[in-house]
């Protein structure tokens, strides 16, 4: 475990441990798979500014171990009171150092739902996106992130988005990419992962 903390600080996770990783946090099958969850310890750990994740979990406390040494801000939003609580108990174990997982339920915004988070306490910038929530049956997916959140989006912010191999993942990335005139690209493997880079 020791050996794959230093690898995640530094930003580096071999896909042939997440398997390990997930095993032990015991969410087989729920867990993000390995290309998103690399890709996400590889953009944390240089990220300038502040992280937001949406949907809990194994990557919660992969970001927290790979942004301590800079002390970047985590924020992780999640809808479920029960496993917010078991991730935070997991980040205490850790050391959380800047991590935050705030529950916030969905709410209904007529065409999708997305989290009910206090968007004025938010930081105004962030410049990383790891988005794997909500879960995939919420009306509207995840589609409610860029409507919701765009505001707080840095210049050349980085979005990561988990299981884009269904195609409702993939309409939503192409979507996200026209209305914020970000570069798209989306890639096969696992579940697949969609990343968008906004203009900076």
């Amino acid at each position: 475990m020791q050996r794959s903390a230093d690898s995640v600080a530094a930003g580096e996770l071999p896909e042939s441990e997440v398997a390990a990783l997930s095993y032990g946090w015991g969410n087989e099958g729920f867990s993000a798979e390995n290309s998103f969850l690399t890709a996400a310890v590889r953009y944390a750990a240089h990220a300038h500014g502040p992280v937001l994740e949406c949907g809990s979990g194994l990557s919660t406390v992969l970001l927290s171990v790979a942004t301590r040494a800079r002390q970047t801000l985590v924020l992780s939003l999640e809808n479920d009171l029960v496993w917010a609580n078991r991730v935070r108990r997991a980040l205490r174990q850790q050391g959380a150092g800047s991590t935050i997982v705030e529950c916030a339920p969905l709410r209904n915004y007529g065409a999708f739902q997305w989290y009910d988070a206090d968007l004025k306490r938010m930081p105004a910038k962030f410049s990383l996106v790891v988005c794997d929530g909500p879960p995939g049956d919420t009306p509207g997916g995840r589609y409610g992130l860029v409507p919701v959140m765009r505001d707080h989006f840095a210049p050349g912010c980085i979005i990561l988005l988990d299981d884009a191999q269904r195609e409702a993942e993939r309409l939503t990335a192409e979507r996200w990419a026209d209305e914020l005139g970000a570069s798209l690209v989306i890639e096969g493997r696992d579940h697949g992962l969609a990343t968008l880079t906004l203009p900076a």
